[in-house]
C-alpha cells in the first residue's frame, strides 16, 4: 500500500467524477496525481492520463515487466535477423527483406522507448502479493502489443471502418442531450471515443482501457501530435509491406471534454450513476466475467434513463459452456439487469483491412442498445482469484483440468528425461511400456507427436 497522505493537496477538492477502484471513495487531487483519502493510496498520472488500477504500484510493475519483455523480444528478433544476414548464399531479394525487417525492428524499439517513457520510470518492488490482497490481476494473455494493429487502423488507414463504427454507435445512442456524459468502456486505441466526442454534443466523453501503449499514444494524438510507428502485417502483400512506417494522426486536436483513463473495466473508477450513456465496443465477450454480472455493473454506472450501447461480434469464449451465451440469452440478461427491451441490429462492416495486408475481411457486427429502467442492488467488487489462491491456507481443489495436466506433465517429464542423444523414439516407447505408462504401440505415436510439437515450437522461436 502506498501511504502518502501528505501528498493530498486539498481534501476539499474532489477529482471530478472519479472514485477509488478499491473502496469507491471519491478521489481527491494530489501532488502526484489523484489520491484516495480513505485508503491512503496515491494514483499517479502517466503523461496526464490517470492510472486508476486498484493496486497502482503492482500494476505499474507488471506493465513495466511486460514492456521489458517486449524490448527483449525485439532485441532477439534483431539478432536473429542479423544472424540470417550473415549467410553467403542469400538471394538479393531475401537480403533486402531481412535487412528491412532488422532496421524496422531496431527503429520500432527506439520508438517504443520514447512513447512509453512515462511508464518506464523507476523500478518497483511491489509484486504479486499486492494483487492477491485485492484479488485483482492484469489479464495474463494480454500484452502491450495484443492490439497493436488496432493503432494503425484507428489513426492511419481505417477511415471506412472508423466511420461505419461511429455511425452505428451514434445511431444506437440516439440524439445527444446537451451536457451528457458518455463512458467508452474498453476504448482500445480510442478512435471511436474521439469520433463520438467530435461529432456529438457530449459535455464529457471518458475513454477507459487497461493498455498503456494504446492510451499513451492516443493521448498524444488527440492533442494534435503526429507520430511515426511501423506496422508489421502478418500477411504482407509484398516485400515493402513487411514493415511499413506509418504516420499516425488525429484529423484535428480533440475539443475539451475528452478524457482518457488507464484502469480495469472490471473495477471501473467511477461513482454509481455517473453517466448518461455507456458504450462497450468489442468488450463484453472477452472479459473474464459472467455477462450477467457485467450487465448489472453497467446498470450501476448509468443514471436513471441512461443508455447502454454494445458493439462488436458478440462471441463468448468462456471455458464454462453455460457462459457462452447466444444472442437471445444475451438480450434477455440485459432486461434482467434492469434495462428495457433492447434494440438490436446486425451490420456487415470492414474489419482490419490494412492496405499492406492480404488478411482483410467483412465482419458481421451485433449492436444493441437498452435504456436503464430501474436500479439494481449494489454488486460486490470483482474478484479475479479464489480464496485458496489468495490466502494459501485453503485446500487446493482437485479440478479435472489439474488432474489432466498432472498426468500429462508426468508423461512429458518422463519423455524429456529419456532424451540423451542415444535413444530413438522406438527406444523411448519401449521404456514407456516397461514403466506401464502406455503400450509400445500407443507410446510411439504419442512421443512422436510430442516431439514434433517441440521441434516446431523451436523452429518458430517459441522455445527461447
Amino acid at each position: 500500500m502506498i501511504t502518502a497522505p501528505e501528498a493530498i493537496a486539498d481534501e476539499s477538492l474532489a477529482a471530478d467524477g472519479l472514485a477509488c477502484p478499491r473502496c469507491d471513495t471519491p478521489l481527491r487531487t494530489a501532488d502526484v496525481g489523484l489520491a484516495c483519502p480513505a485508503c491512503q493510496i496515491d494514483f499517479p498520472q502517466l503523461d496526464g492520463v490517470p492510472f486508476l488500477f486498484a493496486e497502482p504500484r503492482a500494476a505499474l510493475g507488471e506493465w513495466r515487466s511486460r514492456l521489458n519483455l517486449e524490448f527483449q523480444r525485439l532485441n532477439q528478433d534483431a539478432r536473429q535477423l542479423g544472424d540470417a544476414l550473415q549467410a553467403h548464399d542469400l538471394h538479393p531479394l531475401t537480403r533486402q527483406r531481412l535487412q528491412m525487417l532488422q532496421d524496422a525492428s531496431r527503429q520500432h524499439r527506439l520508438s517504443l522507448e520514447e512513447l512509453m517513457a512515462p511508464l518506464i520510470g523507476e523500478p518497483t518492488r511491489t509484486g504479486l502479493e499486492t494483487y492477491l490482497a485485492l484479488r485483482t490481476r492484469l489479464p495474463s494473455d494480454q500484452g502491450l502489443n495484443t492490439y497493436y494493429n488496432n493503432i494503425h487502423r484507428d489513426w492511419a488507414w481505417g477511415d471506412e471502418e472508423n466511420r461505419r463504427a461511429c455511425e452505428l454507435v451514434a445511431s444506437m445512442l440516439g440524439d445527444p442531450a446537451r451536457g451528457s456524459r458518455v463512458l467508452i468502456l474498453g476504448a482500445g486505441g480510442c478512435r471511436l471515443a474521439y469520433d463520438l466526442h467530435m461529432n456529438r454534443d457530449h459535455e464529457r466523453t471518458v475513454a477507459l482501457d487497461f493498455n498503456p501503449l494504446l492510451l499513451l499514444l492516443a493521448a498524444r494524438l488527440i492533442r494534435g501530435e503526429r507520430i511515426q510507428l511501423h506496422e508489421f502485417p502478418i500477411a504482407p502483400r509484398n516485400i515493402e509491406s513487411g514493415a511499413v512506417l506509418r504516420e499516425l494522426a488525429a484529423p484535428a486536436p480533440a475539443r475539451d471534454g475528452l478524457e482518457l483513463i488507464l484502469g480495469d473495466a472490471l473495477r471501473p473508477p467511477f461513482p454509481a450513476g455517473s453517466f448518461d450513456a455507456v458504450v462497450t465496443p468489442w468488450l463484453v465477450d472477452i472479459l473474464p466475467m459472467d455477462f450477467k454480472d457485467l450487465a448489472l455493473r453497467i446498470n450501476t454506472l448509468l443514471k436513471p434513463g441512461g443508455r447502454w450501447v454494445n458493439f462488436g461480434s458478440l462471441v463468448f469464449t468462456h471455458a464454462d459452456a453455460k457462459l457462452r451465451y447466444s444472442l437471445e440469452e444475451t438480450l434477455q440478461l440485459v432486461e434482467d439487469a434492469g434495462f428495457g427491451p433492447a434494440d438490436c441490429r446486425e451490420d456487415e462492416i470492414p474489419y482490419m483491412c490494412s492496405p499492406a495486408s492480404r488478411h482483410q475481411r467483412q465482419e458481421r457486427m451485433v449492436s444493441f442498445a437498452a435504456t436503464k429502467q430501474q436500479d439494481t442492488p449494489p454488486q460486490p467488487r470483482h474478484s479475479a482469484l479464489p480464496e485458496w489462491l489468495v490466502t494459501g491456507q485453503e485446500p487446493v481443489p482437485v479440478l479435472p483440468s489439474f488432474q489432466m495436466q498432472a498426468a500429462s506433465t508426468r508423461i512429458y517429464a518422463f519423455v524429456m528425461g529419456m532424451i540423451d542423444g542415444r535413444r530413438s523414439i522406438r527406444d523411448m516407447a519401449e521404456q514407456m511400456e516397461k514403466q506401464r505408462l502406455m503400450t509400445r504401440d500407443e507410446a510411439e505415436p504419442a512421443i512422436r507427436s510430442f516431439l514434433i510439437k517441440m521441434h516446431e515450437d523451436s523452429q518458430r522461436g517459441l522455445l527461447r
